[in-house]
């Protein structure tokens, strides 16, 4: 089937959501994740086959992001289910007034239309985008990379059986064709995709950005730094920068790149090289020149090259840059930062309120993991995306941001 045959039935299918009130869409999500469950064997047997395809053309940590399990199976149905219970983002009166005339006028949030969505090598973004999709009332349109088709090709075939009881299938459709033609036709379809949602690496995302006709998120690639100050708390600073780096590292809220404070360098450096070094998989560290005079000489130690801090390493690396001030932190961060997650590890809460002032990331931390950047974390069920535009979602994308309004004005023969 053609990317047009697909998107046509999608945009006939999605008016059956428009009908379903909040309860017939919390049930249509519970057959969903039942349909997950229910097929997880088919599911599992795919992706065994991209597994083995994959094998030597990505590294190992994008293999795990390909990796299904029978527990993550588990784990994309619960997720869900959690979606389920959240509060309907649809048919929400957003502001109103009433005139002096008789006027009524309601600010209403509505679905999008069609949703589309470009993403790689993570199976599990299949259910959760079109678990976000249905409960805000859009029909979805998915499009993943060849790494991951046959997964989620078996992925969206049990979301659909699992939900052909209630409303046509259709309002799930995926493009068959992982050629970059594919992307073109999505990216062009207009009167087809209402939003296009890009996920995965930076030129996947430029492209869409460049070339998109309809509109488009831009959900931008993970620059995470994390800036260690003069007054930072060392126990801290371990185990967060730890998490932030080695607990995922192929995901985009991941620390790519590690700042610190010049007077505390000589102490600090050769710890978290330790820590890092220590684990299971060993750290490459990248140096700036001062950070090399303290490191420099250690295994897995090499100096920075032009375009370092500009790399979304996706991998066991980490950039290292010394600097002498806050405001130099600042600096370095706001000129090589995505606008994605940065942090701040002080106990220092002058110098914590002026990182959170003049960082202008989508998430700003202090003392905290990057990794909590999560549709999941913030309370959102699951994300379509991490944007890191200011228009018109930023951060991660839940329901609401799935959402846009229209006036609804009532009156009684009023006229002007």
């Amino acid at each position: 089937m053609t990317t047009k045959e697909i998107l046509e039935k999608t945009r006939r299918a999605k008016s059956q959501l428009a009908a379903l009130g909040s309860v017939q869409k919390n049930e249509l999500l519970c057959r969903l994740a039942d349909g997950l469950e229910a097929h997880s064997a088919d599911i599992l047997t795919a992706n065994a086959l991209d597994m083995q395809a994959a094998k030597g053309t990505i590294s190992d940590v994008m293999l795990d992001r390909l990796a299904l399990t029978e527990a993550r199976i588990k784990g994309m149905a619960e997720g869900v289910r959690q979606v389920a219970a959240l509060p309907d983002p649809v048919g929400n009166v957003l502001d109103e007034v009433t005139r002096a005339d008789g006027l009524n006028i309601r600010k209403v949030s509505v679905p999008m239309g069609v949703v589309a969505i470009i993403y790689e090598s993570r199976p599990n973004v299949t259910s959760d985008a079109a678990a976000l999709a249905l409960k805000s009332g859009n029909a979805c349109v998915l499009r993943t990379g060849k790494e991951a088709h046959r997964s989620a090709q078996a992925i969206v075939d049990a979301m659909r059986d699992g939900i052909k009881e209630i409303v046509s299938p259709d309002v799930i459709g995926f493009i068959e064709d992982t050629s970059r033609r594919s992307a073109t036709e999505l990216m062009t379809a207009k009167g087809y995709v209402d939003l296009l949602i890009p996920r995965g690496g930076a030129g996947l995302i430029r492209a869409c950005v460049e070339n998109a006709e309809v509109p488009c998120i831009e959900t931008g690639t993970g620059i995470c730094h994390i800036y260690v100050d003069k007054c930072a708390d060392f126990d801290k600073a371990l185990r967060i920068i730890e998490n932030a780096k080695c607990s995922r590292p192929s995901v985009c809220n991941a620390m790519e790149a590690m700042v610190v404070h010049a007077d505390i360098a000589e102490k600090f450096l050769p710890l978290i090289y330790e820590r890092l070094r220590g684990g299971a998989h060993p750290v490459e560290f990248y140096l700036d020149a001062r950070a090399f005079a303290v490191l420099g000489g250690n295994d897995g130690c090499v100096k920075a090259g032009e375009g370092d801090f500009d790399r979304e390493f996706l991998d066991y690396k980490l950039a290292v840059k010394v600097v002498d001030s806050l405001n130099d932190a600042i600096a370095h961060i706001s000129a090589h930062s995505t606008g994605h997650s940065d942090c701040i590890i002080t106990e220092d809460e002058g110098a914590a309120s002026a990182f959170v002032s003049a960082i202008d990331s989508a998430a700003v931390y202090v003392n905290v993991s990057t990794r909590f950047t999560d549709g999941g974390e913030f309370g959102l069920g699951c994300e379509m995306g991490i944007s890191t535009q200011k228009l018109h979602a930023r951060g991660p994308m839940g329901l609401k941001e799935l959402t846009t309004y229209k006036y609804v004005v009532r009156g009684n023969g009023n006229i002007r």
